[in-house]
């Protein structure tokens, strides 16, 4: 285990900084002035309490914040490795690159697919939410409260279709994976 020097530590802390204050600074171009737009925009909006407006920035402003810093901490600790852990860091990365390009175009979307499961989960239920309230909201015959019900029921069927799609791809690699191993014992056998 290597010793850690005090220079280090600062350096650490210094590039964890940096990456705070890019997060904050970059999430505070966004939400302050998409505050001040919805403020002289919207009367809903202008009518909130100020502490709810802040809120409203500081949910956005706070975790690009922590993202940033945790960056940075991490891009610093990499450069700064050497001898056989960054060998075997280099060496995964070169494998992980050959085995990419490697792959056919389907195998890469089900590759990115299956990394990116519960993103894509999310994303299409708030698509389906999108282009639900859409739709719904053109037809002026019936009230809000079953409009927001058939938008969430549109969005739940969306949804469980996206889930049982992303249930097939992962018993399909959980089997991928089981043919693999067995060919291993195989092997050994």
């Amino acid at each position: 285990m290597k010793i850690v020097t005090q220079e280090e530590i600062d350096g650490h802390a210094n590039a964890t900084m940096r990456g705070a204050l890019e997060g904050s600074l970059g999430s505070a171009a966004i939400a302050i002035p998409a505050s001040l737009l919805l403020n002289r925009r919207w009367a809903s909006y202008r009518a909130l309490p100020l502490s709810l407006k802040v809120l409203g920035t500081v949910l956005v402003v706070a975790p690009c914040l922590s993202i940033q810093a945790e960056r940075r901490g991490l891009e610093y600790d990499r450069a700064h490795w050497t001898g056989a852990g960054r060998m075997e860091l280099d060496r995964e990365a070169a494998e992980e690159e050959a085995r990419w390009k490697a792959l056919s175009t389907k195998d890469k979307i089900a590759d990115w697919g299956s990394r990116h499961q519960y993103s894509i989960i999310l994303g299409s239920w708030a698509l389906s939410m999108a282009v639900a309230g859409g739709i719904v909201a053109k037809d002026r015959f019936v009230t809000l409260p079953q409009k927001i019900v058939q938008v969430r029921m549109w969005a739940q069927g969306l949804t469980i279709g996206v889930l049982i799609g992303a249930g097939v791809l992962t018993h399909s690699q959980r089997q991928a994976a089981l043919q693999h191993v067995n060919s291993e014992l195989d092997i050994f056998s």
